[in-house]
């Protein structure tokens, strides 16, 4: 079932011996399997987990990562493979720069991902860092994107299986990080990955994919910005783009760009969505399904793995939309056509092809027809 050609894809030369190659380990499936993989080919592995956080309900949910149980499962599949392991408490820094922000952004009306603030900051940057004082000639992650050699260094491409695709995610990564990291899950089958796992006896086989967001029992985000920013939940009007008020609401930050189910404003004669919140009034502001529309959004934060300006590209604007014809014009995105369910916070990831461009976060809209609340 190890096919050699895996053992290959730390893309350090044929002959591993000598190398050292430390994994980032979350104690799930995927990246026990590259720590398996990295045994097996000859080079001295290293396996590090990151405690991230342990609150409460959240280190007990199956499919958590970077804390508690994740942790002791880490520990026990590199006992397994007969590799080093090191756990490093980089709680604080993780409360600091993602689960604050996290909360920051909703109270502001906006529409976060931490799992890419996670990867820029904690995972990324400091994992790169540790891994290089340990003398690693790589570090390797089970994220399911491929690293491809190409005629200008490496480059990010999507996975295989698209069903599996982590791209999105990973647009924050810089060239030198590029250069360092290996993906070696990048042209595999998740189903496969599995298969490896039961061959070698790991105890995590059949452990669930980790869901949602890591730091939030149950999904209820809500919840977790109360806990940080006690604050958050400010009453105020649910207001139709027309100027009518239709309603009041507990606080906007139950309310996302493009939402529809649970506004509690019945008897409307179309469908109502959530068109934008507006922080400095706490309105929230709904519409037909037509004033979603978008025709441009300024990018801010960008990172860029190729030149991007005037050239044809996709754009992906949430996790799982599909890529749709845009081009960059200075900070600006344009659409070829409307596009929908547009939200500040989130990210705007370009495609040629296979290939991952760059990307950033999007810091406002242009409506197709602005129309806005009296």
């Amino acid at each position: 079932m190890i096919d050699d050609i895996y053992l290959n894809d730390f893309q350090l030369g044929p002959d591993l011996a000598g190398k050292r190659i430390v994994v980032a380990m979350s104690g799930g499936v995927d990246s026990s399997v590259v720590a398996a993989l990295a045994a097996r080919s000859g080079a001295e592995t290293v396996g590090v987990t990151l405690q991230l956080y342990d609150h409460g309900s959240a280190v007990k949910r199956a499919g958590a990562c970077c804390a508690g149980q994740d942790i002791r499962d880490a520990r026990a599949v590199a006992d397994k493979l007969g590799i080093a392991h090191y756990v490093f408490d980089h709680e604080s820094r993780f409360r600091e720069s993602v689960i604050d922000h996290f909360a920051d952004e909703y109270m502001a009306g906006r529409t976060p991902i931490p799992c890419v603030r996670c990867n820029m900051g904690v995972k990324f940057t400091d994992l790169f860092r540790l891994a290089k004082e340990l003398g690693a000639d790589c570090l390797a992650t089970g994220h399911y994107v491929r690293r491809v050699e190409g005629p200008a260094g490496a480059e990010l491409h999507r996975a295989a299986d698209p069903a599996r695709d982590q791209s999105y995610f990973l647009f924050a990564t810089t060239q030198d990080q590029l250069d360092y990291l290996r993906f070696p899950l990048g042209g595999m089958p998740k189903p496969q990955v599995r298969a490896i796992a039961q061959e070698l006896g790991l105890v995590v086989a059949m452990k669930p994919d980790s869901q949602d967001i890591c730091f939030v029992p149950d999904g209820d985000y809500a919840s977790v910005v109360r806990k940080v920013r006690p604050d958050a939940e400010l009453s105020g009007d649910i207001v139709h783009l027309d100027g009518r008020v239709l309603g009041q609401h507990k606080g906007m930050i139950h309310y996302t760009v493009g939402q529809r189910k649970g506004l509690e404003i019945g008897g409307q004669p179309v469908p109502l969505y959530v068109i934008r919140l507006d922080p400095a009034t706490q309105r929230v502001i709904v519409g037909p399904r037509e004033a979603l529309a978008v025709q441009a959004a300024r990018i801010v934060e960008a990172n860029w793995l190729a030149d991007v300006e005037g050239r044809p590209l996709l754009a992906k604007v949430r996790s799982m939309a599909k890529p749709v014809p845009a081009r960059m014009d200075g900070e600006w995105l344009t659409f070829d056509t409307p596009e929908y369910g547009v939200a500040p916070g989130q990210a705007a990831v370009f495609y040629d092809g296979e290939r991952v461009l760059g990307g950033g976060w999007i810091e406002e809209t242009t409506a197709v027809e602005l129309v806005s609340a009296a």
